[in-house]
């Protein structure tokens, strides 16, 4: 006696989707597809590190320093509330305010200098592209950006001493009438250390323009000699035009440098003589853990940070415009 044919169930005879993906997954070689909002969930925790440490290491320490700068501390007794008291003694001492200024005009030397010897260096490098002397000369002038700005210190405070490198090369070309310790003369020791700072910026300036003038299309060059322009008029016509981007960022680099200078002041003249070449990073280091003045450091360092975003913001928000 044959049985009879047990009852089909009504979710047997209905396909699951979700066995019907799965299966499809495992007949594409086992891999499933993920939904689209579990990938953006995985992506964040990716990120999550990142973040936690730059909140723990970035934005806390801004917002203690904001904290620290509205009282009077020595960072370690208690403090007291103050205000905006230290912000006030900032704007209104000479011996806070002048370092500030004293940054302002590094800038000339920080940023102007090597952004103008930059382009004549990457123009003459790309001229003699297919030599060896290229190569050669791209090592050289990246040299000081490999050196350590400790050792740059100490290298320029040999040469500009009074028997140093720079002032025997004078004497022997019958310049020794000017010879002086350049480093510590009231007159010459700001421009000496901006010197400094110049001369350790070329290098990064010029080997940024020189590849935002490798992506210049060859055929401008060609047809504006077909048009009789010289190398001057190349140079003002296409190179300096098409460079907009990497002098923008060129700018904003050396500027916050400029403004925000320690390693080479504090090594070739620690501010001195007098107070000719202390600049806000150094007056800061001072305040602190010199003179144990905590709140009046802090309000210094906030000060710094707004006239650092003073500066750069503007001048990204120039070369967006020029983008768009």
């Amino acid at each position: 006696m044959s049985q009879p044919p047990a009852p089909s169930h009504p979710s047997w005879d209905r396909p699951s989707p979700h066995f019907g993906s799965r299966a499809v997954g495992a007949r594409r070689g086992g891999v499933h597809k993920t939904s689209p909002r579990r990938g953006r969930w995985i992506g964040y925790l990716f990120v999550v590190p990142a973040l936690a440490f730059y909140l723990v290491f970035v934005i806390r320490p801004i917002f203690l320093t904001v904290q620290y700068s509205m009282y009077d501390w020595n960072g370690v007794t208690r403090a007291t509330w103050v205000g905006a008291g230290n912000y006030l003694k900032v704007f209104a001492d000479p011996t806070l305010y002048g370092p500030v200024l004293n940054a302002f005009e590094l800038i000339i030397f920080f940023s102007f200098i090597p952004i103008t010897l930059g382009l004549v260096t990457a123009a003459t490098v790309r001229r003699i592209a297919e030599s060896r002397l290229a190569g050669l000369a791209r090592t050289i002038v990246f040299i000081p950006q490999v050196i350590p700005l400790v050792a740059a210190g100490i290298i320029w405070s040999w040469l500009l001493a009074s028997n140093g490198l720079v002032n025997q090369l004078l004497r022997a070309i019958g310049l020794g009438g000017i010879t002086k310790a350049w480093l510590g003369d009231f007159g010459t020791a700001l421009p000496a250390v901006g010197m400094i700072g110049a001369w350790v910026q070329l290098g990064l300036c010029t080997l940024l323009l020189l590849a935002g003038m490798s992506k210049i299309d060859g055929s401008l060059y060609e047809a504006a000699r077909l048009d009789g322009a010289g190398p001057l008029r190349e140079f003002f016509s296409i190179t300096l035009p098409s460079l907009r981007q990497e002098i923008v960022v060129c700018v904003t680099v050396t500027v916050i440098a400029a403004l925000s200078s320690f390693d080479i002041i504090y090594i070739s003249t620690q501010g001195g003589p007098g107070n000719s070449t202390l600049v806000p990073g150094l007056q800061i280091f001072y305040l602190a853990f010199s003179e144990n003045r905590v709140g009046l450091a802090s309000a210094l360092a906030v000060t710094l940070m707004v006239l650092v975003l003073a500066v750069v913001l503007p001048i990204q928000l120039l070369a967006r415009e020029d983008n768009e």
